[in-house]
């Protein structure tokens, strides 16, 4: 396919929480297989948006969405039925992954490692009584806590909580972006992010990207600059660097991903990279850590992205 024009459809936008940076992620990519030699156009989710592939009949779609509807599957079933093909996992891949306790359950049993946690619907805290299921909580898992919405991205509605007093308001805030939320022991040690990428010849991870921030790895300190500081490489010894690697290409594999993903672990004290949450469709913002670690690896971004749409044809 290099030598071939390719015309590619990136969508972005969509109307979850995370909007801005899936429009902000689209124009991204665009800009760069533009440079590519790629024709571009961006989309939006709308009502418009299958009689215009329908029309366009692309080469190619690349979903930049981010949240509910981008990252759960359902778009990607209807790429499926309209007989698109698309960069990115596929529906059933895409369900499996979206849902952090279901990810984590599967991953686990690849032998990657995981804290401690528990799933708990809204409707339980009703039924059970709060205060009696959060004294259970705390005592099941212990200090700290991180409190976040089962599914969803960008760190929204997550709460790190340090003290028993902290875990009703945590729960507020986790119940405003879903009914369902996963609490977890929180592991303390270093933040990586470990990007996978698959051009065609099997899924390799690029560099760790090590995150340091100034208080919680929130949504500002996400896509805001200031706040936060990344090292790439990340300041790793190469056997820990090679055991993150290792655990976020299984992590890759074993959710049945294609062609790229991002992986968040923390590596523990014992040096054991600990799973977190795994992004099938990566933030490609100008602070995202995906395109900090293909630079850091020494890809050029537009051919790159170039060389994802060919290996997304041949699939």
């Amino acid at each position: 396919m290099s030598g071939g024009t390719l015309d590619v459809v990136v969508l972005a936008g969509g109307l979850s929480h995370e909007r801005d940076v899936s429009l902000r992620s689209g124009r991204r990519v665009a800009e760069a297989l533009r440079g590519a030699g790629v024709d571009v156009s961006v989309h939006d989710v709308d009502a418009r948006l299958i009689p215009t592939l329908r029309e366009l009949r692309p080469t190619l779609v690349w979903p930049l969405l981010h949240g509910a509807t981008g990252e759960d599957g359902s778009v990607r079933d209807v790429l499926d039925m309209l007989g698109q093909r698309y960069v990115g996992a596929g529906p059933r891949a895409s369900r499996v992954a979206w849902s952090k306790p279901v990810a984590k359950t599967v991953v686990g049993a690849a032998g990657v490692h995981s804290p401690r946690f528990v799933t708990l619907p809204q409707s339980l805290f009703r039924e059970l009584g709060a205060t009696a299921v959060l004294e259970t909580v705390l005592e099941g898992l212990g200090l700290p806590l991180a409190v976040k919405p089962s599914r969803g991205g960008s760190a929204l509605g997550v709460t790190i909580v340090r003290s028993a007093e902290e875990l009703p308001r945590a729960m507020v805030n986790c119940f405003a972006y879903g009914d369902t939320a996963l609490i977890e022991h929180a592991v303390e040690g270093t933040e990586v992010a470990v990007s996978v990428v698959d051009t065609g010849d099997g899924p390799r991870a690029l560099p760790a990207v090590e995150v340091v921030t100034d208080g919680p790895y929130d949504y500002d300190a996400r896509y805001f600059p200031g706040r936060t500081e990344y090292f790439t490489p990340a300041r790793l010894t190469t056997d820990v660097a090679d055991r993150v690697a290792q655990a976020a290409v299984a992590v890759h594999t074993s959710l049945g991903l294609r062609h790229l993903s991002r992986s968040d672990l923390i590596i523990d004290r014992d040096g054991v990279p600990q799973f977190i949450d795994v992004n099938t469709a990566p933030g490609m913002t100008e602070t995202s850590l995906f395109p900090q670690a293909a630079v850091a690896d020494g890809y050029d971004l537009g051919k790159l992205y170039r060389s994802i749409v060919e290996a997304a044809l041949e699939d």
